[in-house]
C-alpha cells in the first residue's frame, strides 16, 4: 500500500526540472535577499508593497515603500523599463504581492517576489528597520 506521498506518483524528473525552473524564474527567497545585500550584489530594487504606514513602523533594510496602489506608469517611469523588482508583502497569508506584481509586470517590468514577506524575514531572524521594529528572534534560516 502506497504512502500519502507517493499515492499520486511523483512528476518526471523533466517536469520536475521545468516546474522548479520556472518557479525560480518568478520567487526568490529571504535569505537570498539578505546575502546579496550583504555581499552588495543587489542589481534589482527591494520594493516592499504594504502601506507606506505600515512600512514606516518595519520594514527590510534596503527596501523602498511601494504600495500596491501606487504602481502606476507615472510613478514607474523614473525606473529603466529592465529593472528587476523584487517584491514583498506582510506574508504568506497575504495576496498583494501577487497584485503589485502583475501591475508591475504589466507595465512591463521583470518582477520576483520574495516568498515568505515580512513574515518570512522574521522567521529567519534578519534585521529590520523602523519606528516600531519587533525584538528579534531566533529563527530558522534557510542559508541553502
Amino acid at each position: 500500500m502506497p504512502s500519502l506521498i507517493s499515492e499520486i506518483p511523483p512528476a518526471s524528473p523533466a517536469e520536475s526540472l521545468r516546474h522548479f525552473s520556472r518557479r525560480l524564474a518568478f520567487e526568490t527567497d529571504c535569505s537570498d535577499v539578505y546575502q546579496s545585500q550583504k555581499t552588495g550584489d543587489v542589481d534589482y530594487v527591494l520594493a516592499d508593497v504594504r502601506s507606506s504606514e505600515a512600512f514606516s513602523k518595519a520594514h527590510v533594510p534596503g527596501a523602498i515603500t511601494l504600495p500596491t496602489r501606487s504602481i502606476t506608469e507615472e510613478r514607474m517611469s523614473a525606473y529603466p523599463c529592465d529593472t528587476l523588482f523584487v517584491v514583498y508583502c506582510a506574508g504568506p497569508h497575504c495576496n498583494g504581492v501577487h497584485r503589485a506584481a502583475v501591475r508591475l509586470a504589466g507595465l512591463g517590468f521583470p518582477v520576483k517576489e520574495m516568498i515568505g514577506g515580512l513574515t518570512g524575514w522574521v522567521d529567519e531572524g534578519l534585521p529590520l528597520q523602523g519606528e516600531h521594529v519587533p525584538a528579534p528572534v531566533d529563527g530558522f534560516s534557510c542559508e541553502c
